[in-house]
């Protein structure tokens, strides 16, 4: 398991938070896997309650017509 550090922009952090954004579209230059974890580093505001929660990659949607090459859609829960 890896453990990513993404930054995300408040206005997409508020959905992530609130629950309704259950997903990141991401270039796949760190090789996500199943099971890994992320936590969001929120700008411009590192205050905001997102920042440095950990959530768990469920589902990697990748080699899909609708996503340009080389980018994943990331399933992604909350941690406990």
């Amino acid at each position: 398991m890896t453990t990513h550090r993404l930054k995300i922009h408040e206005q997409y952090a508020d959905a992530v938070l609130n629950g309704t954004k259950t997903f990141e579209i991401r270039k796949n230059d760190r090789g996500y896997k199943v099971g890994d974890e992320i936590v969001f580093v929120v700008y411009p505001r590192p205050q905001h309650p997102l920042n440095g929660a950990t959530y768990r990659i469920n589902y990697i949607l990748d080699d899909f017509e609708g996503l340009a090459q080389k980018y994943v859609a990331l399933a992604i829960s909350k941690e406990d």
